[in-house]
């Protein structure tokens, strides 16, 4: 049992720090497994030392989409390891041989979280769920299904299910990024209002978005050039901007 604070430490370095130095990086798999299924934030960081086992060591482990699935909570958009746990979420999500259910359900509860998302991470996430869309086209029907949100009654998607298996994900149709087209940031609405148009074939590089921060947001906002806009209006006159007030006579702006 080790101090969370330790965990943390440990689990940041062990995947370039660690693992290569080692005679059988093998030995590293029930640690992690273990590290995997805490929760959390430590969950996010073992999965760098799991992939490694997993891409390079042929580790087995039969409910890592299971787990990993369940890592998506509300917040996952807001822990300083985002660009770390997404970048390796793209990378397990790659493969063209993942059943079309399971990709369904990660699109879905995805969308589902950024309805409570900073704009920062919904301009990262928004591109992941498209290029998600490219590489599994059997999931476009989210997008495609006929009447769309406005046919349903209510939405069949089942966000409680721990297995994506169950939670009807594919009967459901991907009203959320609707509703972030009507978004209160620019570059959001715009963002999701790529899925209304056909998607191009070539991936979007989501690289440059992982560590998008709220900082970076406002000073590109900050520094955009000013439209000087010509309004019609009526000179404020006296302390109540009326005419022939009797505070005119008594008080002026100055």
């Amino acid at each position: 049992q080790l101090p969370t604070g330790l965990y943390k430490k440990v689990l940041v370095i062990l995947h370039d720090s660690v693992l290569p130095y080692m005679n059988e990086p093998t030995l590293m798999m029930d640690f992690l497994t273990v590290a995997y299924g805490i929760g959390g934030a430590i969950s996010l960081l073992a999965l760098n030392g799991l992939f490694i086992l997993i891409h390079q060591h042929n580790l087995e482990y039969p409910d890592f989409y299971k787990k990993l699935y369940s890592l998506l909570d509300p917040s996952i958009y807001h822990v300083k390891y985002r660009a770390r746990f997404f970048h390796l979420t793209d990378l397990f999500l790659s493969s063209s041989h993942l059943p079309a259910y399971l990709v369904a359900a990660f699109i879905k509860r995805l969308s589902r979280l950024a309805l409570t998302a900073p704009p920062e991470a919904l301009l990262m996430i928004i591109p992941f769920i498209c290029n998600l869309f490219r590489r599994h086209p059997a999931c476009r029907v989210l997008v495609h299904r006929p009447g769309g949100p406005a046919d349903m009654s209510e939405d069949p998607y089942v966000m409680e299910k721990e297995e994506p298996s169950e939670s009807r994900a594919l009967e459901s149709s991907l009203w959320e990024i609707q509703s972030l087209q009507n978004h209160y940031h620019p570059d959001v609405a715009k963002a999701a209002a790529v899925l209304n148009q056909s998607l191009s074939e070539m991936e979007d590089d989501i690289s440059g978005l992982l560590e998008l921060s709220a900082y970076e947001l406002f000073d590109k906002e900050v520094k955009k050039k000013a439209v000087d806009v010509p309004l019609e209006f009526e000179q404020i006159r006296g302390l109540f901007g009326k005419k022939n007030d009797i505070f005119a006579e008594h008080f002026s702006l100055d």
